[in-house]
Order: structure tokens, then sequence, then C-alpha cells
């Protein structure tokens, strides 16, 4: 039976830590490499922190905050959640979901992973 997601062969701490550093790497580069399940599993939090941003409250930015990490984006000192909500989320206003795309890209050399590119639409 399914538990609704993908445990990515880690415990949770493991898992929660993996995840918040796709989701800040995918906001600060607009697109990512990783393996299909990751991509996958991490197309739904990338999703999630676009509908928060375009919520734009005081609520919605605790909520992101506790997901991406605070990590510069430019020189000028802007944060990924930052550019979340100013720049990220303000592209999507029209659009009611579907916000990434996954593309298969092959098997990995090494050990035939599976990997893909997750990007902003």
């Amino acid at each position: 039976m399914s538990k609704g997601y993908r445990k990515l062969g880690r415990n949770s701490a493991q898992r929660k830590a993996l995840l918040r550093d796709l989701v800040t790497d995918l906001i600060i580069n607009d697109r990512i490499e990783t393996t299909l399940q990751k991509a996958k599993e991490l197309q739904r939090l990338a999703d999630r922190m676009v509908t928060l941003g375009k919520a734009n409250t005081l609520a919605s930015r605790r909520q992101a905050a506790q997901m991406v990490r605070f990590e510069l984006v430019n020189e000028e000192g802007q944060y990924a959640i930052q550019k979340l909500f100013s720049e990220i989320a303000p592209r999507y206003t029209e659009r009611k979901g579907g916000y990434t795309r996954v593309l298969k890209l092959g098997p990995r050399r090494g050990d035939s992973a599976m990997m893909a590119i997750i990007e902003f639409v």
C-alpha cells in the first residue's frame, strides 16, 4: 500500500533535507538535473511553493520559508524566498497549476539510474 510519497532510500530527516535543498536549487537556477524519482517528488513541492508565492500573504511567506533554505541568489543580497515571491510566482498568475515539467534524459552511466531535468514552465 502506498503512503503517498517516495522514501528515496532515506529516513525522514534526510529526505526532508534533500527535498529542501532541491527546492531551493530549483528556485535559484530555474532548472536542475537529478534522478527521475527525485524530480517527480520535487515537482509536488515546487508546485506547492509557487502556489504559496501566488497567495503572497504573510502566512504563505512563513509556510514557504519553512521549506526553502535561506541562500543568497545574487550579489544584490536577494534570497531564494524573495526570488520565489518577486520573480517566479508573478509569472504564473494566470496559470492554475502545473508550474514545472520533468524531462527524461536516460540512464546515468555509473549506476543506470534514470536521470531527468526538472524546470519551471
